[in-house]
Order: C-alpha cells, then sequence, then structure tokens
C-alpha cells in the first residue's frame, strides 16, 4: 500500500511539473513596430503621422498572450503627408502645451490588465496614460505569429488635450477638431 501511494504521488508530481509553465516576457521590438495616428476636424480635414515606441513587452505562457505594457515616446511624433514646412508647424502645435505638452509629458503609455481571447483574437481591458492621465480602454488585439496589430479610438478630451475640442469651447465652427484620435498599431516581438 506504501508503495502504490509513493507510486501515486511520484506522477502527481511528475504531471504537476508538466501543467504548470513560467510565462515568458517577449519583447516588442521597437525599431519594427509601428504607430500610425490620426486626426481630422470636424469639417473633414483629416492629419496623419506616426509614434515610435520606446519600450515594450508581451506576457506569454504556451503562445497564449496573457499580459503586456508598451511606452509610446511621445518627442517622436511626426506628420505625413503634408509639405514640410506646414508638416513642421503642425508636428510643433501637436508637441506644445495645446495639445500633448511633450516637455512635460514625453511619453505615453498602454498597460494590458484583463485579457480574453475571442474569434478576432483577444479582447484587452487595459489602462492607457497621456499627459499623466490614465483612463480605462478596452480594444481587440489580433496576434499571428510574432506580430500583433490593434486599433485604438482614444478620446483626447479625456486626457486634458483641449485644443480645437467642442468639448470645451463653444462657436469654434469649422476649426473644431474631432476628439477622436485614432491609431493602427503594429507590434512585432
Amino acid at each position: 500500500m506504501i508503495k502504490i501511494v509513493k507510486t501515486l504521488l511520484v506522477v502527481t508530481v511528475i504531471l504537476g511539473a508538466f501543467a504548470f509553465t513560467t510565462p515568458v516576457k517577449k519583447k516588442i521590438n521597437i525599431k519594427e513596430s509601428t504607430i500610425v495616428w490620426k486626426g481630422k476636424k470636424i469639417i473633414g480635414v483629416s492629419h496623419t503621422g506616426t509614434l515610435k515606441l520606446k519600450s515594450g513587452y508581451f506576457e506569454m505562457e504556451n503562445d497564449v498572450l496573457l499580459g503586456g505594457n508598451f511606452v509610446v515616446d511621445m518627442t517622436s511624433l511626426t506628420v505625413t503627408g503634408m509639405d514640410e514646412k506646414n508638416g513642421k508647424k503642425l508636428e510643433g502645435h501637436l508637441k506644445s502645451d495645446d495639445f500633448f505638452g511633450i516637455e512635460e509629458h514625453p511619453t505615453a503609455s498602454l498597460l494590458f490588465n484583463n485579457i480574453s481571447k475571442n474569434d478576432q483574437g483577444y479582447e484587452v481591458i487595459g489602462e492607457i496614460t497621456i499627459k499623466g492621465i490614465t483612463e480605462s480602454i478596452t480594444f481587440n488585439l489580433k496576434m499571428k505569429n510574432n506580430v500583433t496589430t490593434l486599433h485604438l479610438d482614444i478620446d483626447r478630451s479625456k486626457f486634458n488635450v483641449r485644443y480645437g475640442s467642442g468639448n470645451f469651447f463653444d462657436d469654434l465652427g469649422d476649426k473644431m477638431i474631432s476628439d477622436i484620435i485614432e491609431l493602427d498599431i503594429t507590434l512585432i516581438f
């Protein structure tokens, strides 16, 4: 009887060792990853540009996403699709205190808190921090091989980005800027 109990104990320990694996942090390749932003006026004129990552990782277990975090370098903000003079002017304005105030807030971040699998890949509930203000955000994320894609619609007014916002100013007319900033993000790891 003692021999059977010992054998069962050994089998339980061996099976338990295989059942529990340690999550692994997979570093995001910040040079290969891309963030494309789009903002627009209410009348439909839009502007686009890019941002770069400063750091980031995914927490994985057996190719299943468990967590993640990435930091955006707000000083890397660029404007695309405009002539150089007007592009630099808009870029400077977006970096100023009217918008993202990058001197005081040089980074933004996204932390994954709760992740569940769905038909598109994963639904993520996380925390996004811009200008030192943190808000909850929910989004879908697709992951295939070592490439992750996601789209975020961010309400800039929640982060004290007030310039041209109808939430803060009246009588803006055609100078009103949409509060929604679109981000298309591709993360390589």
